[in-house]
């Protein structure tokens, strides 16, 4: 039965929620502050990282984290006057550092995104946002195989959801990634990848799809929900009143305030991330990699070379914090010493994370209102996937995955 469905949030989550629903016959209405995609969903990496399964915390993490925050060339930050109000946060976060939790959330997390690049293909098919996706492999560079095998942790647990990859040593290494110096002399390399060529655009052309097919996009900030029974029936912005049968949330680190409004509090906190993109840069690599030695990903994207990788954990003060970013460049530097580029430009934004590694995906209680957000690292690669499976929630469609681990009640 078709129903009247406000989603909050034109991020890529939310630009799929809503392009799924109207393709399933809802009335749909989109809400954001700000223009499409142009938060959390701008300043990623590009990637669409299928094997991205490994939560971020993981044994061993609780007598590591002192060492990894003390260290100013470790590209962990904390703003430290914020540590009191986060320390319940770290708390329950480092309670899932242990090897139960570490496989059981990567296999969670595989079912959500371990097929992303076919879902974001489905999500764009026929539309102009299919320009945008890439297929690719994506590259872990290391020094060399002692280096890899110090991994040998995360990517076991890659492989136990399918994700193994084809290993590259020596002189080949160059043949592959000619931007890469002699003292990296091993590639662990996922194949059947994808990623973005422009974050942005692509979202902003999924909404366009989305209004070119009757869908409305209206530029709002929403502040309460309207509650009648316990069902919503009504999303409360600065432009006024829109009623609806069902709605979505999919506001990334926004959401938390929202959910207030229904009457719940959820461990959301945001991690301050940044990027550098190098505008016309001399080099750019083949692919997509990571650099594991520097712990940031280097991505060939329509605007340039984009570097990504520090977190900061702190507020959602838009002041960018210096000493990351520093980091970040000499990092870069390291890397890729001989590289120059005509500009680049310096990012912040706000990735909402919950201890678990895990998203919010289903109804908040029987609200009404339906859970999209949390995605933490890999909001564009599971973006699409997750906006399918709450269009079909709403349309009474069974989804095809147990979606109780990610459920908006786990933590109540």
């Amino acid at each position: 039965m078709p129903q009247n469905v406000v989603v909050i949030g034109a991020g890529i989550v939310g630009a799929a929620t809503a392009l799924w629903l109207r393709r399933a016959g809802h009335s749909v209405t989109l809400l954001d502050k700000n223009t499409p995609g142009m938060g959390a969903s701008f300043g990623n990496a590009c990637l669409l990282a299928s094997c991205a399964v490994v939560p971020n915390a993981t044994p061993g993490l609780m007598t590591k984290a002192p060492g990894y925050l003390l260290n100013p060339n470790f590209p962990l930050f904390l703003k430290w006057a914020n540590l009191p109000r986060l320390t319940p946060w770290f708390l329950k976060y480092l309670g899932f550092a242990n090897d139960t939790d570490a496989r059981r959330f990567t296999h969670v997390l595989a079912d959500l995104i371990g097929d992303s690049v076919d879902q974001h293909k489905a999500l764009a098919k026929g539309t102009a946002a299919e320009a945008f996706i890439a297929d690719t492999d994506y590259l872990y560079a290391y020094k060399d195989r002692a280096a890899f095998e110090a991994d040998k942790y995360t990517w076991d647990l890659r492989a136990s959801v399918g994700f193994v990859p084809e290993i590259i040593e020596g002189p080949a290494v160059q043949d592959i990634e000619p931007i890469l110096d002699a003292q990296t002399s091993f590639l662990a390399v996922n194949k059947d990848h994808g990623y973005i060529l422009n974050p942005a655009a692509y979202v902003q052309a999924l909404v366009d799809t989305f209004t070119g097919m009757g869908g409305r996009f209206v530029q709002a900030e929403v502040r309460d929900f309207d509650l009648f029974g316990g069902q919503v029936s009504a999303v409360m912005t600065d432009q006024g009143q829109f009623d609806c049968d069902r709605a979505v949330l999919s506001s990334g680190i926004w959401s938390k305030p929202l959910m207030r409004k229904l009457g719940f509090t959820v461990p959301l906190e945001t991690e301050r991330g940044y990027h550098i993109t190098f505008k016309e840069p001399s080099i750019r690599p083949n692919h997509p990699m990571m650099i594991a030695s520097a712990k940031f990903v280097a991505t060939p994207m329509q605007h340039g070379l984009r570097c990504a990788g520090i977190v900061e954990f702190g507020d959602l003060s838009e002041t960018k914090s210096k000493a990351p970013l520093a980091l970040l460049r000499r990092r870069v530097a390291e890397v890729f010493p001989t590289m120059t580029a005509e500009s680049d430009e310096e990012w912040l934004g706000f990735r909402p994370s919950l201890p678990d590694s895990l998203p919010m995906v289903g109804e908040i209680g029987n609200s009404g209102v339906y859970a999209a957000f949390g995605h933490q690292h890999v909001g564009l690669t599971g973006g699409a996937k997750t906006g399918r499976l709450v269009a079909d929630l709403i349309s009474d469609t069974p989804p095809n995955i147990d979606l109780s681990p990610v459920s908006p009640m786990r933590f109540t």
